[in-house]
């Protein structure tokens, strides 16, 4: 990446694949930007620029990128691939994070447990300019397309029915409304909705607070 390139990087703002850090916080704190980075589309994370845009650069180049690497190979589970650039701008050394869309997720914070429960498990996603939580059925749906997980004969049957005809009135429909309106387990709603978004009848959105829900897909 070139100096003008980080310029207009860094004027576009903070966004679904941009995040601005004045210093390196804590090992737990960025690994989770790049978990959630990784687990999306990819991006970037700019040391040594403020919220603001401001530029400020970083003290050490070599120290900040030694906390990084840190923090992608032992803090994420499984550790993230990534690449790291130092770019003068303004006489400001500008240290440039490259993440890129991981193929093995879904990643999560370091727990030292040797195998994945989804109970317990720190992972997140990126949603706009924030790293948030990912929520169960977002993970299910990560998990099924590492797996490569194939649906097999699957059948519209009534669930499925009261699904679309829930949508054809309103904009979107989550496994709490599901559950109900269907007189479903919570387990067996969120099932349903996994299927349809897998058999790609239906996208999975996730809020600001990690929680899932679903609409059609066209």
């Amino acid at each position: 990446m070139k100096a003008k390139e980080l310029i207009a990087l860094v004027n576009s703002g903070e966004g679904l694949t941009v995040e601005f850090k004045r210093h390196f916080s804590s090992y737990e704190k960025i690994a989770k930007e790049i978990i959630a980075f990784t687990n999306t589309k990819g991006g970037y994370i700019l040391f040594g620029i403020d919220d603001d845009k401001s530029v400020y650069g970083v003290d050490s180049e070599k120290g900040e990128a030694e906390l990084i690497k840190i923090s992608a190979e032992q803090y994420c589970e499984p550790p993230v691939k990534y690449e790291i650039e130092y770019i003068n701008v303004y006489d400001k050394e500008i240290v440039v994070l490259k993440i890129p869309e991981s193929e093995n997720k879904p990643h999560r914070l370091q727990d030292y447990s040797a195998k994945f429960n989804i109970s317990t498990a720190q992972v997140f996603i990126r949603i706009n300019d924030k790293s948030v939580p990912a929520g169960k059925e977002m993970i299910k749906i990560m998990q099924a397309k590492k797996s490569q997980l194939e649906l097999r004969k699957y059948e519209i049957g009534k669930n499925e029915k009261i699904v679309f005809d829930y949508l054809d009135k309103n904009e979107s429909i989550s496994v709490k409304v599901l559950s109900e309106i269907a007189n479903l387990s919570h387990r067996r709603a969120s099932r349903t909705l996994i299927k349809l978004v897998r058999a790609k009848l239906l996208l999975i959105h996730t809020k600001d607070n990690g929680e899932n829900y679903f609409s059609n897909s066209s």
